[in-house]
């Protein structure tokens, strides 16, 4: 009778399998998105996408309705009129092959030089490494407008002015590309992969282009969708060195908006504005879950 009275009274053990789960229930609970979430991230998208939204409607418009009061928030029938204007008043066709040249050219520099001196700065060992590494990372600190007269200068000397390569060859590099992928590298590569490799019998070439390539691809896509958007939405050095016969988008926008003198016609410079974004949404739907698959690959990976 003791005994049965003293495991009575002793405290109750539940079972482990029956704690994981209730802890399981209290974690998936924990991590499901509430409605103040969910109301949180719509008011987010409609911020983010009204600007686009707004110029589509007046594109889509006579440009007098920029003026309604209330603003007009539905399209017109007018949009292909507009965009035809487009086409006649600047050569728009030519403007967006110019982009894309210049965009897929600096987007594939960049990636390139970036992951290879990414990887250098991060697994290689050399005299001066961290010298170099902190002479590149200054280099941000300096304001592009500082370098834009000396740039210009160098342009004209060797006549490149009204050329696409003025505008692609400055911008081949970049530091932040470089410290960027030197920040990835350092983790996700084992310094024993790179060893093994070489015992192997890998040169170094084949050891970056087999062991660091392959690894790097998640941050490699990530710079390279942010290279191609900075590319294509630069305007002050196309500006610059690019002549009205031979602009890219953000150049011919500009053109746009002066071709009215006083009084632009912003229905025409709109539908310019939402023709010029288009290559971007297509590229956002081509490569986004490209883009999030990569990072997904890569996070399971490391």
């Amino acid at each position: 009778m003791t005994a049965i009275k003293q495991h009575a009274q002793a405290p109750h053990r539940m079972d482990p399998v029956a704690v994981m789960e209730r802890r399981a229930r209290r974690r998936k609970a924990y991590e499901r998105p509430g409605m103040l979430t969910y109301a949180l991230l719509i008011a987010y998208f409609a911020g983010s996408a009204f600007p686009l939204w707004w110029s589509f409607v007046i594109a889509s418009r006579q440009s007098s309705d920029t003026n309604l009061v209330p603003p007009a928030m539905l399209p017109g029938e007018n949009f292909l009129g507009n965009a035809a204007k487009v086409f006649e008043t600047v050569p728009f066709w030519q403007a967006l092959l110019n982009s894309v040249i210049i965009s897929g050219a600096i987007t594939v520099s960049v990636v390139f030089f970036s992951t290879l001196a990414g990887y250098s700065f991060a697994k290689l060992r050399f005299r001066g490494r961290s010298g170099l590494l902190v002479a590149v990372i200054a280099t941000m600190a300096i304001p592009t407008q500082l370098g834009i007269i000396p740039l210009f200068m160098l342009m004209a000397d060797w006549g490149w002015i009204g050329t696409l390569q003025a505008v692609i060859v400055p911008g081949l590099v970049t530091a932040f590309g470089v410290f960027f992928m030197r920040q990835y590298l350092v983790d996700v590569i084992p310094d024993e992969l790179i060893e093994a490799a070489r015992v192997d019998g890998a040169s170094m070439w084949g050891t970056f282009w087999h062991v660091a390539v392959p690894s790097a691809r998640p941050a490699m896509a990530v710079l390279g969708l942010f290279t191609f958007m900075a590319a294509w939405t630069d305007f002050l050095w196309p500006l610059l060195v690019l002549g009205p016969s031979n602009p890219n988008v953000q150049t011919a926008l500009a053109t746009l908006s002066a071709s009215g003198g006083q009084t632009p016609d912003h229905s025409m410079v709109l539908a310019g504005a939402v023709l010029s974004v288009i290559p971007l949404l297509i590229l956002f739907l081509v490569a986004g879950k490209q883009l999030v698959a990569g990072i997904m690959q890569g996070a399971v990976k490391g």
